[in-house]
């Protein structure tokens, strides 16, 4: 409150934050006198793509009208504020006399709780025309909760309901830097905090609260290692389970991720903090819970995470936030894909991430499911066309550890040349919970097979004589920062090799580390800006 009046009688210029649903945060200074709209044309300058007269803002669930000032809404320095795209037909441009209307919450989260896809179910968008409205990534972007800051399946309701508004509540996001424990074969994330705060890890969605600058050291850990069998038939996993290492006496509070949909009013009381002291476990009840997160306040540390108390009468009741992964096998004869359905979990993500890397996949993002699953339910994949799907079409929902074989089906498509959908039913009363489309060609999700040579597996094949032929360093490393793959202190460990050879290394080993997405950026980035390079490499392969 007093932060509040300070802002309120001070006419001076302060910061705020806005996030785009594209991930993007940009410091935008402005006065208390600026109108909405004042504050739209100060964000364009900053990205010319974000023009005034095609998003809106947000601010504490509020949509903000152009014509008010940021003192009608009582703006405090370094707050948050939203910006979002107007949902609209016509076209590209916007029409002369275009009112800026936007859809009603009530209309778009009944879209969005349908749909699944963009060409074949965009008639179900309440407005007259949606050219232009989505891109080529459309189908990532409708399904992925990070960009569109909140989840299907968390806005059933005409009204925005409590637990699905918190996912406005974006934190600060540190990128961590990552090593290898070559002894324990664990992956080691290691984020340095500037200081007092509330951050967000940019890879693991794992929060913390501190008091003061601080670095903390975190890893996943395996649940089925550490949760006893008798303990596993009372509590279900309902998130990854963390190792994490910080000085005693600065951590305020630690928000663990869940999966956990509170959008179906689940029972909350059920939810406990596992903490795992010298092999034993002991329950904590978190502070609060929020739609993708547990809090805990004023937490100890060694393994964390969020488990559920199972019931009988519950056992298949309990709705899950889930992914849909897809992979094409690049190796393999025509069109071969594993699809795997899992809980939205991270550390079992990264692990099929790695699993399929080496078994020379390349990775196909799609939409999660638009509803909530249900563990120890059975899911059932159709397609319009002609597939074989192996060894069955019907997929078991349930959580498996990352260090187990995850369950997926094969399927396999002898002719790409037509576009084919891919549909997912609940077996108990046959309702659709996701579905897709594929389609050939390079501009498309699906990889066709001349088109395979990429990403990480181009990487990995070429890695020795990139390290030593790649050049124009300083610019990769520019558009790698511009698409958000590095920062700055990673592009200084970089340069700071002492020979060329060695920055190569190390730039290479980091987007290996990174995952398939950051490879796949490197290599687009190698290809524009050495195209002899890349098709030397290709041609010898």
């Amino acid at each position: 409150m007093a932060e509040q009046q300070l802002a309120a009688d001070s006419p001076g210029e302060f910061s705020i934050f806005i996030k785009t649903v594209r991930g993007k945060t940009f410091a935008v200074p402005v006065s208390l006198d600026d109108t909405v709209w004042e504050l739209k044309v100060k964000l364009n300058a900053q990205d010319s793509s974000l023009t005034p007269e095609t998003g809106r803002l947000l601010y504490n669930s509020r949509q903000m009208e152009d014509d008010l000032n940021l003192r009608h809404y009582e703006i405090t320095p370094n707050c948050f504020l939203y910006h979002t795209l107007i949902l609209r037909g016509g076209g590209g441009a916007v029409k002369p006399g275009f009112s800026g209307k936007v859809m009603p919450w009530s209309s778009l989260t009944t879209w969005c709780s349908r749909a699944g896809g963009v060409a074949q179910w965009a008639n179900e968008l309440p407005v007259n025309d949606f050219s232009g409205l989505f891109t080529e990534e459309s189908d990532a972007f409708l399904g992925t909760r990070q960009q569109l800051l909140i989840p299907c399946c968390c806005l059933q309701g005409s009204e925005l309901p409590h637990q699905a508004a918190s996912c406005f509540t974006s934190l600060p996001e540190v990128t961590p830097e990552i090593t290898q424990d070559f002894l324990e074969y664990h992956t080691v994330y290691r984020a340095h905090l500037p200081g007092a705060g509330i951050f967000q890890c940019s890879i693991t969605g794992l929060s913390f609260e501190v008091k003061l600058a601080v670095t903390v050291t975190y890893r996943y850990a395996t649940w089925t290692r550490h949760l006893s069998e008798a303990d596993q038939k009372t509590w279900v996993p309902a998130g990854p389970l963390f190792h994490i290492e910080v000085q005693p006496g600065v951590m305020q509070a630690v928000h663990l991720p869940h999966f956990i949909c509170l959008a179906e009013d689940v029972n909350t009381s059920l939810c406990s903090i596992a903490h795992f002291k010298s092999g034993k476990l002991t329950l904590e009840r978190p502070t609060r819970l929020t739609a993708f997160s547990a809090v805990l306040e004023n937490p100890s540390f060694s393994l964390l995470g969020v488990l559920w108390r199972r019931l009988r009468s519950t056992l298949n009741s309990l709705p899950m936030h889930s992914m849909v992964l897809i992979f094409q096998q690049l190796s393999a004869a025509d069109t071969t894909l594993h699809l795997y359905l899992i809980p939205d979990d991270n550390s079992v993500k990264q692990a099929i991430e790695k699993q399929e890397m080496d078994w020379n996949s390349k990775f196909i993002p799609k939409p999660p499911p638009f509803n909530p699953l249900f563990f120890s339910c059975i899911y059932h994949l159709t397609s319009t066309n002609s597939v074989v799907i192996m060894p069955e079409a019907h997929l078991p929902f349930c959580y498996k550890s990352p260090k187990e074989q995850q369950l997926f089906v094969e399927i396999y498509i002898g002719n790409m040349a037509e576009e084919i959908g891919l549909l997912m039913t609940d077996t108990r009363n046959d309702t659709v919970v996701w579905r897709a489309l594929l389609r050939s060609g390079r501009n498309s999700s699906t990889i066709t097979w001349a088109w395979c040579l990429l990403g990480a597996t181009f990487m990995k094949k070429h890695k020795t004589k990139l390290c030593s032929r790649m050049r124009q360093l300083s610019a990769v490393l520019l558009h790698l920062r511009d698409a958000n793959v590095i920062n700055s202190d990673e592009e200084e460990e970089v340069q700071g090799q002492d020979t060329c050879q060695r920055r190569n290394r190390v730039l290479l080993e980091l987007a290996e580390k990174k995952g398939l997405e950051a490879q796949e950026q490197l290599y687009k980035i190698l290809k524009m800006k050495d195209p002899y390079l890349i098709a030397d490499l290709e041609k010898s392969s």
